[in-house]
């Protein structure tokens, strides 16, 4: 194994009895932790379809406002993800994580009390900043406590949570529905439980303690040695986290600009940040509208059928793409999977867009629109958060993560706001497809042209490839700093 310029005085010895680990207890803890904040983050994904079309019977809402509430959330999430993502390469990950899930709490909380559209539009931009946030911090942490052979696997299952998300949001709309509860209350119950599970593991988030890599790239090496005994169960560090005393000389553009200077990680940025925006586009789109796109298929369903039907398709078919993906992401790579999820998703939006009757029949639709969920999991959906948090050096990899998450963000708005038009308009629901599908084309070429396959390399040997000069040209590197 190798070491760089990021680790100045570091024990390559020590990293690589991290990375030739087993998963152990502590690494467990961390991944239902991180976790929770992506089971929040599914959970209202799904509920604010529901609530879209409870509100819209009682503030007849337009077309724009209803697109409006269904993407504000994403479009803030992507100020978040930028935000604690650069925050925490420059004071470190331990410093801010468990902060961003109470901001989520927060606006979860004011959410489920809004006196009207306006205060609910800026009660969800809080949830966003929060949301968004969790991404590049959740998945750093995991990643720089991981081992290389499990990496993607343990990246891959703090996403996962989102999973349990997608099926718990719609059983407790359905539940509160077939009650008989007024509508203005249910909306209410549903957007206020997206707190609980970030108040739930705040406290178990503020005691964890500096990766070992940031802290060895900031000259903590004591603090480091410590991590990684912890991390492979060599020792059970108990008690609360103390403060770093890790330090990284730079300021809050030097990251930035290095993506620009180094020609190597401004293609991988590209890579992830683009990949991750047409997938979200995709994907958020039908999620978020999925109530919607159900009443087209069966209209004279009731929206308490089309969210147990909705249930179904996610129990059916994303929850084991979640598992296939976990199953093999460190054995076939990150590559291949997000380039057969890509070509597969491709195929299902394009059968239904094409295929005369299909949105016309509730069977032949429901196996398509099936398909599409699970080669999104078993498929980008996964591998669009695992990449960024592998490809990047320590001192920019939340940086690039929240770039990456933020692109997909934005790609997320546009989907969550153009669906429901697209669905109103003369496109419809084959039109909106076909959109769908050409998205996913773009994601399978951007995926070959762009990304490396980081499968069974340590986190060190890729930032020496990141910092591998091309022929003939230097590429700058960061100043070390002295243990």
């Amino acid at each position: 194994m190798s070491t760089n310029a990021a680790t100045p005085g570091g024990s390559p010895d020590l990293l690589a009895q991290l990375d030739d680990s087993k998963v152990t207890a502590f690494q467990w803890k961390i991944m239902f932790v991180s976790g929770m904040g992506f089971f929040t983050d599914a959970y209202d994904l799904f509920v604010i379809g529901v609530v879209v079309k409870l509100l819209d019977s009682q503030w007849h809402l337009k077309t724009g406002q209803t697109s409006l509430l269904n993407s504000t959330t994403l479009a803030a999430s992507a100020l978040g993800a930028i935000l604690f993502g650069r925050i925490s390469d420059l004071l470190g990950r331990k410093k801010i994580y468990g902060y961003e899930v109470l901001v989520l709490a927060a606006g979860a909380i004011a959410s489920a009390l809004a006196p009207g559209f306006v205060w609910l539009i800026v009660f969800r931009i809080i949830l966003g900043i929060g949301i968004g946030g969790d991404y590049p911090v959740s998945a750093t942490i995991m990643s720089e406590y991981s081992g290389k052979g499990s990496r993607g696997r343990m990246v891959g299952l703090v996403f996962a949570m989102q999973g349990a998300g997608l099926v718990i949001g719609p059983l407790i709309a359905a539940l509160l529905l077939s009650t008989g509860m007024s509508h203005n209350l249910i909306w209410r119950i549903l957007l206020g439980i997206g707190a609980i599970p970030g108040l739930a593991v705040f406290y178990l988030r503020r005691q964890i303690h500096e990766t070992p890599r940031f802290a060895m790239a900031g000259g903590a090496t004591e603090e480091a040695e410590a991590a990684v005994k912890a991390a492979t169960g060599e020792v059970a560090m108990s008690g609360p986290a103390k403060e770093s005393e890790a330090r990284h000389q730079q300021n809050a553009l030097e990251g930035y600009l290095l993506f620009i200077r180094n020609p190597t990680m401004g293609k991988w940025l590209l890579g992830t940040a683009l990949c991750w925006m047409v997938f979200d586009f995709a994907y958020y789109g039908n999620s978020i509208s999925s109530p919607a796109v159900l009443s087209l298929v069966s209209p004279n369903a009731t929206l308490l059928q089309n969210v147990l039907l909705t249930c179904l398709i996610f129990v059916v078919f994303a929850l084991p793409g979640y598992a296939l993906s976990i199953h093999f992401i460190d054995r076939m790579g990150r590559k291949p999977i997000q380039i057969m999820g890509f070509g597969l998703m491709t195929v299902a939006f394009a059968a239904i867009g094409l295929i005369p009757g299909v949105t016309r029949a509730v069977v032949p639709f429901v196996l398509l629109y099936g398909m599409s969920y699970l080669f999104s999991e078993f498929g980008p959906n996964s591998t669009t958060f695992v990449y960024p948090a592998e490809l990047f050096p320590v001192e920019v990899r939340t940086s690039g993560h929240g770039i990456s998450a933020a692109a997909g963000k934005m790609g997320a708005f546009a989907g969550a706001y153009l669906f429901p038009v697209m669905l109103d308009g003369t496109l419809g629901l084959r039109g909106a497809e076909l959109v769908a599908a050409g998205m996913s084309v773009i994601g399978l070429l951007l995926t070959i042209g762009l990304l490396p396959e980081p499968r069974g390399k340590s986190l060190e040997e890729l930032t020496d490839m990141a910092y591998a000069p091309p022929p003939g040209r230097a590429v700058p590197k960061p100043k070390a700093v002295p243990a």
